[in-house]
């Protein structure tokens, strides 16, 4: 990450960050304590309040407004999902923001940064690599391998940053975000998807943003696929074990809901039908590595009893 200017002093540069979820809020947070000024495009104007973050209700599938809106940006951190997990909503609106915002960052002479998952990897058996094979097919997953070539293709400078799945604060609609948080608190059971007992990669969401603004400050990294500072795998067991820990609550029973299941449930729902797809993530190993990553970028992944600690303290705001 860019060493932060010194006490009450502005830095020159402006940051443009597209969607104020998990991802968009942390980066827009972590820029702005570094003393950067930072301009957050949501269609609802949300964002952290902070005297370097600038609001603005801009919806980035409309390009009009976003010439003006990168004018002047060193970066652009597009952080923006589709407004449903369901792969017919992604192929509608994702491809079209995506090149709105290559466009407009490439008149600005802005770099493009992405946060990436691992659903285009076509080799999750054995362990992912920034050099492992992208060509997954069909669904969510050939969405994320036609997007990741489309940012290949364009002449706007990109780098995508790949975690695999999120916890930390704001990280609500996650394997290991409310659906396990908040029985864990509540000294409930806890019911995971596929098996409890599988290594699994999970990232913390501000090792992410961090690892997204240290690739934006160095153009020798731009134009590749990198991977955030991710920790060692665990099994859903061992993570929400670890919540429960920093809360010094008891660890909570886990049971899991079996693929056979899950996919008998989809036949119905188009929800459980979508969820299902990702199976094979949480039926075996499905881990990520790091190191090469790491060093390029020179950080390293927050301790776990840190990063659990930070997460149940910010539930613990929220009121349950």
């Amino acid at each position: 990450m860019s060493q932060p200017v010194a006490s009450g002093r502005q830095s020159s540069s402006l940051y443009v960050v597209t969607g104020a979820g998990p991802v968009g809020w942390t980066v827009a947070e972590q820029l702005a304590a570094a003393g950067h000024r930072v301009r957050i495009l949501t269609r609802s104007g949300s964002g952290p309040a902070h005297p370097l973050v600038e609001k603005l209700s801009i919806d980035v599938s409309e390009p009009d407004r976003l010439d003006e809106a990168f004018h002047g940006a060193t970066a652009v951190f597009h952080c923006i999902h589709g407004s449903r997990y369901n792969a017919d909503v992604w192929a509608k609106e994702l491809p079209a923001a995506e090149q709105n915002v290559l466009a407009a960052a490439g008149a600005a002479g802005a770099v493009v940064v992405f946060p990436e998952s691992l659903y285009s990897y076509s080799a999750p058996e054995r362990p992912m690599t920034e050099q492992g094979p992208r060509e997954a097919h069909g669904g969510k997953r050939g969405i994320r391998t036609a997007l990741l070539k489309a940012r290949a293709a364009s002449t706007t400078a990109t780098v995508s940053v790949v975690a695999s799945d999120f916890f930390g604060p704001r990280v609500r609609g996650a394997h290991s975000g409310e659906r396990m948080v908040k029985p864990v608190l509540a000294g409930k059971s806890l019911m995971v998807v596929g098996r409890a007992d599988q290594p699994h990669s999970f990232t913390y969401v501000p090792d992410l943003a961090a690892a997204m603004i240290a690739a934006a400050d160095r153009p020798q990294v731009w134009n590749r696929v990198w991977h955030a500072p991710t920790g060692p795998a665990l099994t859903q067991r061992e993570i929400a074990g670890a919540f429960a820990k920093a809360a010094g609550a008891r660890a909570p029973r886990v049971t899991a809901l079996p693929g056979w299941a899950m996919r008998g449930m989809g036949v119905f729902s188009p929800d459980m039908r979508e969820l299902a797809e990702t199976l094979y993530q949480f039926q075996q190993p499905f881990v990520m590595e790091s190191a090469a990553s790491q060093a390029a970028l020179g950080l390293r992944p927050t301790p776990l009893h840190e990063a659990a600690a930070a997460t149940v303290a910010w539930w613990g705001d929220q009121g349950q």
